[in-house]
């Protein structure tokens, strides 16, 4: 194993990231432009061998996924389910914050991109907060947390993502027999769900001015969903029930032959672009604005990225970073380690394209060394990452920022995202992603 070339490997990974962040150019750029490099001119790979390591399967879900759930955004269905979802919570305005993280949850499990969730309830949030005499912070870290928990259902945007990088870990340990990605992500879904619940009730029972919350608050009826609509939200639940039904029902009946074959046939990538087809002979939206929403500059990170840590593997930095951790770190300390590093890689940085194609790999052998489950590993590094997505300069915090009308409040609350919320939501993740390791 080649020490020098691992470090240089592991500073490319740094300078990347570094890069893309200074200069605003997309960091997948830069990895690809390292990777070959490192790959071809150091390590002497042919350079087919080096684009063979583009990650096709991860690329494609995303692709598909994006693509049919674009639909229900062009046509309004998204915004129309967020409305509709904050009106039946009328009733019990003291829960604002909770009813605000149930919508971001359910847009999230519905296949809505994190992006798009916040876009379109960050607005309406900050307004709410206003009438509701609701701390801004408080709504925003609510919105924040429902996105994201909502987002790792094994079948939504970041959930399809997360499975395939797992699955992507265990390519780089061939003899350790791979975790189920669904039933991973499906605990990675529940235990964010209880985290995010922890870390908004600390903020609305922990801040002053939540004291008078909910009264005077108004909630629009919105109107009736229009036939596209209603057929866009039929086609969402459709697809939802597809690829979901079996391969729960495999968790159960796996011994059942039919329940197995349907659910080892049934890829969520492949599905989407089923429905993908039917939405557009349906005319539900227009082709060239559903293709123009595809997240391009999300898949060029997670795929250039991809390509180094491939390098990495190929190099045996992974393995040498992993039998580090497991000699130089306690072995009840490694999941905490985890998520700050995690934290730390995200507040710069992106999860899905960076901090998750980089510590991912890392998991399989540690779990295997350690004795620790290599679900509580997966869990801790994504749950931590996404604890500091609220810092205003994470593209969920600026976006929160940009729907601030007045220039003072928008600087009052960078401050507060950057100086409360961000320590408050890594600090309270790190100690319960402590807690799970133990339990898992």
């Amino acid at each position: 194993m080649d020490v020098t070339l691992s470090i240089v490997i592991i500073a490319a990974i740094a300078l990347a990231v570094f890069l893309g962040y200074k200069t605003g150019i997309n960091t997948g750029i830069f990895c690809i432009v390292f990777a070959f490099a490192i790959g071809c001119f150091w390590m002497g790979l042919k350079p087919k061998e080096l684009i063979g390591f583009w990650p096709t399967s991860t690329m494609f879900v995303i692709l598909a996924v994006s693509l049919f759930y674009n639909v229900a955004a062009a046509n309004g269905t998204l915004e129309k389910i967020s409305r509709s979802l904050l009106y039946a919570c009328r009733k019990f305005p003291g829960l604002l914050p909770y009813a605000l993280f149930f919508v971001a949850v359910v847009l999230s499990v519905m296949g809505a991109a994190y992006f798009t969730v916040l876009a379109f309830l960050a607005p309406i949030t900050l307004m709410i907060c206003e009438e509701a005499k609701m701390d801004k912070l408080t709504g925003a870290v609510a919105i924040n947390c429902g996105a994201l928990a909502g987002g790792n259902f094994p079948t939504a945007a970041l959930g399809v993502v997360f499975r395939g990088l797992m699955g992507t870990a265990y390519e780089a340990a061939p003899e350790l027999t791979p975790v189920d990605d669904f039933s991973a992500s499906l605990a990675m879904f529940g235990l964010a769900i209880v985290s995010s619940l922890i870390i908004i009730t600390v903020f609305r029972f922990g801040f002053k001015s939540n004291r008078n919350i909910g009264k005077g608050v108004v909630f629009e009826k919105p109107a009736a969903y229009d036939p596209v609509q209603k057929k866009t939200l039929t086609l969402i639940l459709v697809m939802m029930a597809v690829v979901l039904v079996f391969p729960v029902l495999n968790l159960f009946l796996s011994e059942v032959p039919f329940i197995s074959y349907v659910a080892g046939k049934v890829d969520v990538g492949l599905v989407a672009f089923v429905f993908a087809m039917i939405a557009l002979l349906l005319k539900l939206a227009p082709q060239k604005e559903i293709i123009a929403k595809v997240p391009w500059n999300t898949i060029l990170m997670i795929a250039g990225a991809g390509m180094l840590i491939a390098v990495a593997v190929k190099a045996g930095t992974i393995e040498m970073l992993s039998n580090w951790i497991g000699s130089n770190v306690p072995t009840w300390l490694v999941p905490l380690a985890f998520s700050i590093v995690a934290a730390v890689m995200s507040f710069f940085s992106s999860t899905t394209g960076v901090v998750c194609p980089a510590l991912f790999p890392l998991i399989p052998a540690l779990a295997a060394s350690t004795g620790l489950s290599p679900v509580a590993l997966f869990t801790c590094t994504v749950l931590g990452a996404q604890s500091s997505a609220i810092s205003p300069f994470s593209s969920g915090g600026s976006l929160i920022l940009g729907s601030c009308g007045k220039e003072e409040e928008r600087n009052a609350l960078f401050n507060r995202l950057l100086f409360k919320a961000v320590p408050i939501s890594v600090g309270i993740c790190a100690v319960y992603n402590l807690i799970v390791s133990f339990i898992l």
